[in-house]
Protein backbone atom coordinates (compact mmCIF):
# COMPACT_ATOMS: atom_id res chain seq x y z
CA UNK A 1 0.00 0.00 0.00
CA UNK A 2 2.84 2.18 1.13
CA UNK A 3 4.74 1.36 -2.49
CA UNK A 4 1.37 2.28 -4.38
CA UNK A 5 1.23 5.50 -2.73
CA UNK A 6 4.99 6.61 -3.00
CA UNK A 7 4.08 5.46 -7.13
CA UNK A 8 1.23 7.86 -7.53
CA UNK A 9 3.49 10.60 -5.49
CA UNK A 10 6.02 10.17 -8.11
CA UNK A 11 3.80 9.86 -11.02
CA UNK A 12 1.90 12.85 -9.92
CA UNK A 13 5.59 14.95 -9.54
CA UNK A 14 6.42 13.91 -12.68
CA UNK A 15 2.87 14.79 -14.53
CA UNK A 16 3.30 18.39 -12.82
CA UNK A 17 6.67 18.90 -13.74
CA UNK A 18 5.37 17.84 -17.31
CA UNK A 19 2.94 20.04 -17.12
CA UNK A 20 4.74 23.01 -15.95
CA UNK A 21 7.42 22.44 -18.29
CA UNK A 22 4.65 22.60 -21.01
CA UNK A 23 3.52 25.63 -19.28
CA UNK A 24 6.86 27.38 -19.06
CA UNK A 25 7.50 26.49 -22.53
CA UNK A 26 4.72 27.37 -23.83
CA UNK A 27 5.11 30.96 -22.62
CA UNK A 28 8.14 31.53 -23.49
CA UNK A 29 7.19 30.50 -27.46
CA UNK A 30 4.19 32.50 -27.07
CA UNK A 31 5.99 35.88 -25.91
CA UNK A 32 8.54 35.80 -28.92
CA UNK A 33 6.01 34.40 -31.55
CA UNK A 34 4.93 36.89 -34.03
CA UNK A 35 1.85 38.63 -33.92
CA UNK A 36 -0.91 38.07 -36.21
CA UNK A 37 -0.82 41.61 -38.19
CA UNK A 38 -2.11 41.22 -42.37
CA UNK A 39 -0.75 44.51 -42.88
CA UNK A 40 2.44 46.29 -42.58
CA UNK A 41 1.46 48.28 -39.37
CA UNK A 42 -1.76 49.13 -37.93
CA UNK A 43 -2.47 51.22 -34.64
CA UNK A 44 -3.72 50.73 -31.65
CA UNK A 45 -5.35 53.70 -29.63
CA UNK A 46 -4.91 53.38 -25.65
CA UNK A 47 -7.11 56.01 -24.78
CA UNK A 48 -7.62 57.75 -21.20
CA UNK A 49 -9.03 55.44 -18.41
CA UNK A 50 -7.52 51.81 -19.88
CA UNK A 51 -6.06 49.18 -18.63
CA UNK A 52 -4.14 46.47 -20.35
CA UNK A 53 -6.33 44.18 -18.89
CA UNK A 54 -9.35 45.56 -21.14
CA UNK A 55 -7.04 46.38 -23.62
CA UNK A 56 -5.51 42.63 -24.16
CA UNK A 57 -8.97 41.35 -24.34
CA UNK A 58 -9.90 43.46 -27.06
CA UNK A 59 -7.24 43.46 -28.83
CA UNK A 60 -8.22 38.93 -28.47
CA UNK A 61 -11.38 40.23 -29.93
CA UNK A 62 -9.70 42.14 -32.78
CA UNK A 63 -7.63 38.38 -33.62
CA UNK A 64 -4.01 40.55 -32.59
CA UNK A 65 -3.14 38.18 -29.85
CA UNK A 66 -4.41 34.88 -28.74
CA UNK A 67 -3.04 34.70 -24.81
CA UNK A 68 -3.92 38.14 -23.66
CA UNK A 69 -3.67 35.98 -19.55
CA UNK A 70 0.11 35.21 -20.45
CA UNK A 71 1.07 38.97 -21.19
CA UNK A 72 -1.41 39.88 -18.12
CA UNK A 73 1.47 37.58 -15.67
CA UNK A 74 4.28 39.16 -17.67
CA UNK A 75 3.24 42.66 -17.47
CA UNK A 76 2.70 41.94 -13.80
CA UNK A 77 6.57 40.83 -13.36
CA UNK A 78 7.33 44.34 -14.51
CA UNK A 79 5.34 46.70 -13.38
CA UNK A 80 1.63 47.79 -13.03
CA UNK A 81 -0.25 46.79 -15.64
CA UNK A 82 -3.14 49.31 -14.76
CA UNK A 83 -0.80 52.50 -15.39
CA UNK A 84 -0.93 52.82 -19.49
CA UNK A 85 0.46 55.81 -21.26
CA UNK A 86 -2.45 57.22 -23.47
CA UNK A 87 -1.73 57.26 -27.15
CA UNK A 88 -1.47 55.43 -30.63
CA UNK A 89 0.66 52.76 -31.03
CA UNK A 90 1.93 51.37 -34.06
CA UNK A 91 2.28 47.64 -34.81
CA UNK A 92 4.18 45.85 -37.46
CA UNK A 93 4.62 42.40 -38.33
CA UNK A 94 8.40 42.30 -36.26
CA UNK A 95 6.37 43.22 -33.42
CA UNK A 96 5.62 40.16 -30.67
CA UNK A 97 3.40 39.96 -28.04
CA UNK A 98 6.47 40.65 -25.46
CA UNK A 99 7.74 43.86 -27.50
CA UNK A 100 3.61 44.85 -28.02
CA UNK A 101 3.42 44.80 -23.91
CA UNK A 102 6.95 46.23 -24.09
CA UNK A 103 5.69 49.35 -25.95
CA UNK A 104 2.46 50.09 -23.93
CA UNK A 105 4.42 49.82 -20.86
CA UNK A 106 6.96 51.86 -21.79
CA UNK A 107 4.52 54.40 -23.41
CA UNK A 108 6.30 54.26 -27.13
CA UNK A 109 3.46 55.73 -28.83
CA UNK A 110 3.43 57.14 -32.48
CA UNK A 111 4.85 61.13 -32.37
CA UNK A 112 2.89 63.25 -35.30
CA UNK A 113 4.45 66.39 -36.01
CA UNK A 114 3.12 70.06 -36.66
CA UNK A 115 5.50 73.48 -38.00
CA UNK A 116 5.62 76.70 -37.43
CA UNK A 117 7.28 78.46 -39.78
CA UNK A 118 9.04 81.57 -39.52
CA UNK A 119 7.28 84.66 -40.78
CA UNK A 120 3.52 83.27 -40.66
CA UNK A 121 1.35 85.37 -38.60
CA UNK A 122 -0.90 83.91 -36.09
CA UNK A 123 -3.89 83.50 -38.36
CA UNK A 124 -1.70 81.58 -40.61
CA UNK A 125 -0.62 79.47 -37.84
CA UNK A 126 -3.97 78.77 -36.22
CA UNK A 127 -4.73 77.95 -40.41
CA UNK A 128 -2.75 74.97 -39.72
CA UNK A 129 -3.35 73.66 -36.24
CA UNK A 130 -7.29 73.65 -36.54
CA UNK A 131 -6.73 71.32 -39.59
CA UNK A 132 -4.24 68.91 -37.70
CA UNK A 133 -6.51 65.76 -37.21
CA UNK A 134 -4.10 64.26 -35.02
CA UNK A 135 -4.77 66.98 -32.21
CA UNK A 136 -7.73 67.42 -30.13
CA UNK A 137 -9.22 70.37 -30.65
CA UNK A 138 -10.00 73.34 -28.01
CA UNK A 139 -9.82 76.43 -29.93
CA UNK A 140 -11.79 76.38 -33.15
CA UNK A 141 -14.08 79.15 -33.87
CA UNK A 142 -12.91 81.17 -30.68
CA UNK A 143 -11.39 84.81 -31.30
CA UNK A 144 -7.61 85.47 -30.68
CA UNK A 145 -8.73 87.31 -27.28
CA UNK A 146 -9.82 84.07 -26.31
CA UNK A 147 -7.34 82.05 -27.55
CA UNK A 148 -5.05 83.63 -25.68
CA UNK A 149 -7.35 83.41 -22.17
CA UNK A 150 -7.68 79.74 -23.17
CA UNK A 151 -3.52 79.64 -22.68
CA UNK A 152 -3.36 81.47 -19.96
CA UNK A 153 -2.07 84.31 -21.30
CA UNK A 154 -4.79 86.93 -20.52
CA UNK A 155 -4.28 90.61 -22.07
CA UNK A 156 -1.61 89.33 -23.81
CA UNK A 157 -1.36 90.09 -27.83
CA UNK A 158 -0.57 86.70 -29.92
CA UNK A 159 1.42 88.04 -32.56
CA UNK A 160 4.95 86.86 -32.61
CA UNK A 161 5.07 85.08 -28.87
CA UNK A 162 5.15 81.14 -30.96
CA UNK A 163 8.07 80.36 -31.17
CA UNK A 164 8.74 78.89 -35.20
CA UNK A 165 10.07 74.91 -35.06
CA UNK A 166 8.70 71.68 -35.37
CA UNK A 167 6.95 70.18 -32.75
CA UNK A 168 6.58 65.95 -31.90
CA UNK A 169 2.96 65.50 -30.42
CA UNK A 170 1.29 61.93 -29.47
CA UNK A 171 -2.17 61.73 -31.07
CA UNK A 172 -4.93 63.30 -28.80
CA UNK A 173 -2.51 65.70 -27.62
CA UNK A 174 -4.60 69.35 -27.29
CA UNK A 175 -3.55 72.03 -29.56
CA UNK A 176 -3.57 74.05 -25.98
CA UNK A 177 -1.34 71.90 -24.94
CA UNK A 178 1.11 72.36 -28.58
CA UNK A 179 0.27 76.24 -28.58
CA UNK A 180 1.96 76.61 -24.79
CA UNK A 181 4.64 74.72 -25.72
CA UNK A 182 5.53 77.10 -28.60
CA UNK A 183 4.75 79.94 -26.81
CA UNK A 184 7.28 78.96 -23.85
CA UNK A 185 10.06 78.22 -26.06
CA UNK A 186 9.61 81.95 -27.63
CA UNK A 187 9.66 83.19 -24.14
CA UNK A 188 12.69 80.95 -22.80
CA UNK A 189 14.56 81.89 -26.03
CA UNK A 190 14.05 85.44 -25.66
CA UNK A 191 14.69 85.60 -21.69
CA UNK A 192 18.17 83.89 -22.49
CA UNK A 193 19.34 85.99 -25.65
CA UNK A 194 18.33 89.60 -24.29
CA UNK A 195 20.82 90.07 -21.35
CA UNK A 196 23.48 89.09 -24.31
CA UNK A 197 22.01 91.77 -26.57
CA UNK A 198 24.70 94.58 -28.08
CA UNK A 199 25.39 97.43 -26.14
CA UNK A 200 23.67 100.77 -27.35
CA UNK A 201 19.88 99.73 -29.32
CA UNK A 202 16.85 101.59 -29.32
CA UNK A 203 15.09 99.13 -27.31
CA UNK A 204 13.47 99.64 -23.89
CA UNK A 205 11.97 95.82 -23.94
CA UNK A 206 13.03 92.11 -25.37
CA UNK A 207 9.07 92.71 -26.20
CA UNK A 208 10.34 95.64 -28.82
CA UNK A 209 13.27 93.50 -30.15
CA UNK A 210 10.44 91.16 -30.34
CA UNK A 211 8.80 93.42 -32.86
CA UNK A 212 11.69 94.35 -34.97
CA UNK A 213 12.23 90.67 -35.50
CA UNK A 214 9.47 90.05 -37.10
CA UNK A 215 9.72 92.52 -39.46
CA UNK A 216 13.76 91.65 -40.33
CA UNK A 217 12.22 88.12 -40.26
CA UNK A 218 9.36 89.68 -43.10
CA UNK A 219 11.55 91.74 -45.08
CA UNK A 220 14.79 88.69 -45.25
CA UNK A 221 14.81 87.03 -48.44
CA UNK A 222 18.46 85.54 -47.82
CA UNK A 223 19.31 84.41 -44.24
CA UNK A 224 22.94 85.80 -44.75
CA UNK A 225 21.11 89.28 -45.12
CA UNK A 226 18.87 89.28 -41.91
CA UNK A 227 21.81 91.26 -39.52
CA UNK A 228 22.12 93.84 -42.39
CA UNK A 229 18.44 94.13 -42.73
CA UNK A 230 18.02 94.16 -38.61
CA UNK A 231 21.44 97.12 -38.61
CA UNK A 232 19.68 99.52 -41.64
CA UNK A 233 16.32 99.34 -38.95
CA UNK A 234 18.07 100.02 -35.93
CA UNK A 235 19.63 102.99 -37.04
CA UNK A 236 16.75 104.60 -38.29
CA UNK A 237 15.16 104.01 -35.01
CA UNK A 238 18.41 105.79 -33.60
CA UNK A 239 18.19 108.65 -35.51
CA UNK A 240 14.58 109.10 -35.94
CA UNK A 241 13.96 107.74 -39.47
CA UNK A 242 10.48 106.35 -40.09
CA UNK A 243 10.81 102.46 -40.85
CA UNK A 244 9.13 102.72 -43.82
CA UNK A 245 8.91 99.04 -44.07
CA UNK A 246 6.63 97.36 -46.56
CA UNK A 247 5.19 93.96 -44.63
CA UNK A 248 4.22 96.60 -41.71
CA UNK A 249 1.88 98.26 -43.94
CA UNK A 250 0.30 94.81 -45.15
CA UNK A 251 -0.06 93.51 -41.81
CA UNK A 252 -1.95 96.97 -40.67
CA UNK A 253 -4.30 96.16 -43.99
CA UNK A 254 -5.11 92.59 -42.79
CA UNK A 255 -7.58 91.10 -44.97
CA UNK A 256 -7.90 94.02 -47.58
CA UNK A 257 -4.42 93.18 -48.81
CA UNK A 258 -5.58 91.46 -52.05
CA UNK A 259 -1.69 90.63 -52.73
CA UNK A 260 -0.51 93.97 -54.51
CA UNK A 261 0.77 96.99 -52.41
CA UNK A 262 -0.07 100.42 -53.83
CA UNK A 263 0.87 104.28 -53.14
CA UNK A 264 -2.20 104.92 -51.47
CA UNK A 265 -2.06 101.77 -49.04
CA UNK A 266 1.26 103.77 -47.94
CA UNK A 267 -1.57 107.16 -47.29
CA UNK A 268 -3.32 104.93 -45.34
CA UNK A 269 -3.35 105.95 -41.62
CA UNK A 270 -2.83 102.52 -39.31
CA UNK A 271 -0.98 101.91 -36.34
CA UNK A 272 1.04 99.63 -37.96
CA UNK A 273 1.88 102.02 -41.22
CA UNK A 274 5.65 102.41 -40.67
CA UNK A 275 5.68 105.37 -43.73
CA UNK A 276 3.05 107.81 -41.48
CA UNK A 277 4.41 107.10 -37.96
CA UNK A 278 7.59 106.85 -36.34
CA UNK A 279 9.17 104.05 -34.27
CA UNK A 280 8.24 100.62 -34.27
CA UNK A 281 4.65 99.52 -34.49
CA UNK A 282 2.76 98.39 -31.66
CA UNK A 283 3.09 94.90 -31.73
CA UNK A 284 5.20 91.75 -34.22
CA UNK A 285 3.72 91.53 -37.55
CA UNK A 286 4.72 87.76 -37.12
CA UNK A 287 6.40 84.46 -36.09
CA UNK A 288 10.30 85.71 -36.07
CA UNK A 289 12.68 82.66 -36.27
CA UNK A 290 15.74 82.61 -33.47
CA UNK A 291 18.39 83.92 -36.27
CA UNK A 292 15.99 87.06 -36.67
CA UNK A 293 15.61 87.40 -33.08
CA UNK A 294 19.73 87.01 -32.91
CA UNK A 295 19.62 89.65 -35.71
CA UNK A 296 17.58 92.19 -33.98
CA UNK A 297 19.82 91.64 -30.92
CA UNK A 298 23.20 91.60 -32.53
CA UNK A 299 22.50 93.83 -35.96
CA UNK A 300 25.65 94.32 -38.51
CA UNK A 301 27.50 97.65 -38.22
CA UNK A 302 27.45 99.86 -40.66
CA UNK A 303 26.33 103.32 -42.57
CA UNK A 304 23.56 102.21 -44.88
CA UNK A 305 20.06 103.51 -43.78
CA UNK A 306 18.03 101.89 -46.92
CA UNK A 307 17.95 99.02 -49.01
CA UNK A 308 15.82 97.87 -52.14
CA UNK A 309 14.97 94.22 -53.47
CA UNK A 310 17.13 93.15 -56.46
CA UNK A 311 14.92 90.29 -57.93
CA UNK A 312 16.73 87.65 -56.66
CA UNK A 313 16.19 87.34 -53.16
CA UNK A 314 19.03 89.94 -51.87
CA UNK A 315 19.20 93.66 -51.53
CA UNK A 316 21.06 96.79 -52.42
CA UNK A 317 22.17 98.19 -49.39
CA UNK A 318 22.51 102.39 -49.71
CA UNK A 319 23.96 105.07 -46.84
CA UNK A 320 22.03 107.79 -48.80
CA UNK A 321 18.71 108.24 -50.31
CA UNK A 322 20.44 109.60 -54.02
CA UNK A 323 22.31 106.38 -53.81
CA UNK A 324 18.81 104.51 -53.11
CA UNK A 325 16.70 106.25 -55.55
CA UNK A 326 19.17 105.18 -58.37
CA UNK A 327 19.23 101.34 -56.74
CA UNK A 328 15.57 101.75 -57.47
CA UNK A 329 15.76 103.00 -60.40
CA UNK A 330 17.90 100.30 -61.93
CA UNK A 331 16.21 96.94 -59.71
CA UNK A 332 13.06 97.90 -59.64
CA UNK A 333 11.85 99.94 -62.61
CA UNK A 334 14.02 98.21 -65.20
CA UNK A 335 16.23 102.11 -65.91
CA UNK A 336 13.06 104.02 -65.95
CA UNK A 337 13.05 107.09 -64.32
CA UNK A 338 8.88 107.33 -62.33
CA UNK A 339 7.78 109.33 -59.18
CA UNK A 340 7.87 106.59 -56.41
CA UNK A 341 7.54 107.32 -52.42
CA UNK A 342 11.38 108.73 -52.29
CA UNK A 343 11.77 110.27 -55.71
CA UNK A 344 10.15 112.42 -58.02
CA UNK A 345 11.32 113.05 -61.67
CA UNK A 346 12.27 116.19 -62.63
Amino acid sequence: MLRLLYKLIGISILTGSLAAGYFWWDYKTYLNSPLLVNTAELSVTVKPGSNLTRLLYRLKEQGLVTKPRYLLWYARLLSNPDKLHVGEYLVTKEDTPLSLVEKFLSGKVKLYSLTIIEGWNFSQMMDVVNKEPALQHKLTKLSDNQIMVKLGYENVHPEGRFMPDTYNFPKGTTDIALLKQAYTAMEKYLAQQWPQRDVGLPFKTPYDALTLASIVEKETGLASERKQIAGVFIRRLQVRMRLQTDPTVIYGMGKKFKGNIKRRDLKKDTPYNTYRHYGLPPTPIAMPSREAIDAALHPAPGEALYFVSKGDGSHYFSATLKEHNNAVIKYQLKGRKRSFSSYKKK
